[in-house]
């Protein structure tokens, strides 16, 4: 964690026929593997003696039998290995933690729907490798029903009901790889007052990092990669206080969203913060394509209300730096973009609002430009005040074909990335009073070698 960000106490920019296609892969049941885990102890109380340590493969043979075991406050430790299951995490504040980041690898092998599914609250997940999953590597989710299983009720299509299915509170997902899996590599979906970390993400084949539906969520999305996916972070109907800080989205096909969309609950989005991001070159083409060929974009906002855009470091994408638009008939409303650094990207910000859904009160200061459609928008768009509604727009550029994608089981593996300090013998801290006291504010524009990692290898853990 990076101190002088936070003190700890204790959609997509896609069309919205793929946007939250998550819903139907959240409400798969093929979330569940040959081995998966089918029984647990729930938020029982505590053992009176305190917290254990349950080994894997010392005192459980699998990742799920230990879990099973699980009471709250446990640390769940697994050894080296390569494990073929589906983790299903059913008892509050757990934490489940891998001895050795690069080589503690839950593999779904291209056949199994999700790595880890975290439907209790209170759980950390830390210090291990998910990978080749058809839909999630991690997901956190209220969305549970009596049993501990994942809801359903939804195909993509209908309207999700979190009065039925209220948000999960208490979240951490940290030194994480997640890659080559098949929606999203680590995947909050109503779920609050969490934190993800210092993860990377890559290779999928929708976005890397996604918080979506709550509000207000708490969430801190602080010190991680997302590169070679299609999107590197998306948040959908992910309304303040929510904080996307200090992280390295690049080489994606687009790299960060901010989104409203009517297939999730809690319209619009309203009142995130983004500072401090390194995104660039975001046209790679050896990453999962999108439905609808969204590439080249480095920040998206579309629909999106009251979100500040500071100090963002945002260079070398093909199509736009940052771009401002309506989402149906959901206007961008009071979007503050104030010190961000835009060099060379095909065009720094273009304000894209409808006709049906014009928007106004977004404005620009201090930012670096060299060029913005429309060309005046800086002096149409100042701060404090922003844009009118009959302020011009840019029309939608028309561009070349995005190139083709390659599967997500394609993408290059990375290489080993940063352990989690003395993940055999810290103690276990479950996710709670999270995220702790946020300061924006301290987070300074960064440099373009942010959070830079050796270069990817063609070989990964076997």
């Amino acid at each position: 964690m990076t101190p002088h960000i936070v003190r700890p106490a204790g959609g997509s920019w896609r069309a919205a026929t793929l946007g939250c296609v998550l819903v139907t892969a959240l409400l798969c049941g093929g979330c569940s593997g040959a081995s998966t885990s089918t029984a647990g102890h729930g938020n029982g109380p505590a053992r009176s003696t305190g917290s254990a340590t349950i080994r894997v493969p010392g005192q459980a043979a699998t990742i799920n039998a230990a879990l099973d075991r699980a009471r709250p406050g446990d640390l769940v430790l697994v050894s080296p290995g390569v494990y073929h299951e589906s983790v299903t995490v059913r008892t509050d504040r757990v934490v489940l933690r891998g001895t050795d980041r690069n080589r503690v690898v839950i593999d779904g092998e291209g056949r199994r729907s999700n790595g880890v599914v975290v439907t209790a609250a209170g759980v950390s997940v830390e210090n291990l490798t998910v990978r080749n999953h058809l839909l999630n590597g991690v997901l956190v989710t209220g969305m549970s029903d009596a049993d501990g299983g994942l809801a359903r009720g939804s195909d993509g299509y209908q309207h999700l009901d979190p009065a039925r299915f209220p948000p999960l509170d208490g979240f951490r997902v940290r030194y994480v790889t997640a890659h080559a899996n098949g929606l999203y590599g680590i995947y909050a979906f109503n779920a609050r007052h969490g934190v993800l970390e210092r993860n990377y993400a890559s290779g999928s084949a929708d976005s890397g990092l996604y918080v979506g539906q709550c509000k207000p969520c708490n969430v801190l999305v602080q010190d991680n990669i997302a590169e070679h996916n299609a999107v590197g972070y998306e948040g959908t109907n992910a309304s303040g206080p929510i904080w996307v800080l200090h992280n390295r989205f690049t080489h994606n096909r687009v790299g960060l969203t901010v989104n409203t969309d009517y297939q999730e609950a809690y319209v619009p989005q309203t009142g995130g913060v983004v500072a401090g991001n390194l995104v660039a070159d975001n046209n790679a083409p050896d990453t999962p394509e999108q439905a609808d060929g969204g590439f080249g974009i480095g920040i998206g906002v579309a629909g999106g209300q009251h979100n500040a855009l500071l100090r963002n470091r945002v260079s070398a994408n093909s199509r736009a730096g940052i771009v401002l638009a309506s989402h149906e008939d959901v206007p961008p409303l009071d979007n503050r973009l104030e010190d961000n650094d835009l060099s060379a990207n095909a065009v720094d910000i273009s304000y894209q609002a409808s006709a049906r859904a014009p928007g106004q009160g977004n404005c620009l200061r201090g930012n670096t430009l060299h060029r913005t459609l429309p060309e005046n928008l800086p002096h149409t768009a100042p701060c404090p005040g922003g844009n009118s509604r009959t302020s011009a727009t840019a029309p939608r550029p028309r561009t070349a074909p995005p190139p083709a994608g390659i599967p997500f089981l394609d993408v290059a593996p990375p290489s080993a990335q940063p352990q989690l300090p003395h993940a055999q013998s810290a103690p276990a801290t479950p996710a709670v009073r999270l995220p702790g006291d946020v300061d924006p504010d301290r987070v300074p524009l960064p440099g373009p070698d942010l959070l830079a990692v050796r270069p990817r290898q063609g070989v990964t853990v076997r």
